[in-house]
């Protein structure tokens, strides 16, 4: 097992660096950023250090080895980078260090704030958006997609399969507009929910609050997709394991019926499940930008929505490589999980 984590981990590592190379060659391979760091009024001399610091009057290979060796944990430092990035880790050396770090995304354009602090502080709203809205399609997709399968061409599979096919094929930014105007405005006086909002409030002495009411409506909006493409993937799954043989020895041994469903067939019936969760969480972490900006939830998304309006790069830039991560994380993560749900699996 930890040879097989080993290895996923050193392909991910090489799928991570060509996202490093992919990001790099968009956001800073063209054109000169430094006019959009000091903004419409400066002069030559101003227009010269930015480039200085940020690498810009060297050669575009360099640019790219100082910005891989700004973004890797594991780089070269001298004692002056480290002082002036306000880098944190272990360093050791003399004048130029090895280091084990946290990776530098260097800092906003716009507030001059580090790229780290800001999506760090987004992060929290997005993964607890991404938690909620999966949890949400966990909690009626399996059931569902179960009650389908057992239930076969009644009218409880028909209404779920019906359901399913158009959350599927309805795309969430119209969704989110469907659902903000008439649960956050045409009949906010009976939900009591808003349009926009954030899981924090800030009060008249301006402390925050935590108040999970505006968490509902994006949740359950970005939540559709996923529920329906669950409750398919459990319905389908469930028919082919209710047909196999040691279904019916698990029934003529006389076990009960929902001890059959939910002990032996459901669990069997779960590595499509599995892949669609992982691979749809990672969806929601990286992909809720639509959801997050119309919703006016303070995310990772929105923040990045917000960057690319002012030409932002930086944030952009972390943004994309924050979410190529937890890609690589929650892949990884999934493969583990089939060994452990399934015992048919076996990971050599």
């Amino acid at each position: 097992m930890l040879k097989f984590i080993l290895k996923k981990l050193l392909y991910g590592l090489f799928v991570l660096i060509g996202v490093v190379v992919l990001v790099f060659v968009l956001f800073q391979g063209f054109g000169d950023p430094s006019r959009l760091v000091m903004g419409q009024t400066g002069d030559a001399k101003t227009q010269e250090a930015i480039r200085k610091e940020l690498y810009l009057d060297q050669p575009k290979w360099k640019q790219f080895l100082y910005y891989l060796n700004d973004v890797s944990p594991i780089a070269f430092h001298s004692k002056e980078e480290i002082k002036k990035k306000d880098l944190t880790g272990i360093f050791v050396g003399g004048e130029t260090k090895f280091s084990l770090k946290f990776p530098y995304l260097r800092k906003s354009y716009q507030t001059k704030k580090s790229v780290s602090d800001v999506l760090l502080e987004a992060l929290p709203g997005t993964l607890l958006l991404a938690v909620t809205a999966m949890f949400i399609a966990v909690l009626i997709g399996i059931p569902l997609g179960v009650l389908a399968a057992v239930k076969q061409n009644s009218w409880m599979d028909t209404s779920a399969v019906f359901a399913s096919i158009v959350g599927i094929s309805a795309p969430s930014f119209f969704m989110a507009i469907i659902t903000a105007y008439l649960f956050g405005f045409v009949w906010s006086g009976w939900t009591g929910l808003h349009i926009t909002g954030s899981w924090f409030d800030i009060d008249s002495t301006g402390a925050k609050r935590l108040t999970l009411q505006n968490l509902i409506l994006p949740a359950f909006t970005l939540g559709i997709r996923p529920l329906a493409i669950i409750t398919q993937l459990t319905r389908s799954a469930m028919l082919d394991v209710l047909d196999q043989d040691y279904i019916r020895t698990a029934y003529a041994k006389g076990l009960s019926r929902q001890t059959v469903i939910w002990k032996h067939a459901l669990r069997n019936a779960l590595n499509p499940v599995i892949t669609a969760v992982t691979g749809w969480f990672a969806e929601l972490l990286a992909g809720a930008f639509f959801i997050e900006w119309i919703f006016g939830w303070k995310g990772i998304g929105k923040v990045t929505v917000d960057a690319l309006e002012k030409l932002d790069f930086p944030v952009v830039m972390g943004s994309v490589l924050i979410s190529a991560t937890f890609f690589i994380l929650v892949n990884i993560l999934a493969d583990i999980l089939y060994g452990i749900v399934d015992p048919r699996v076996r990971i050599r």
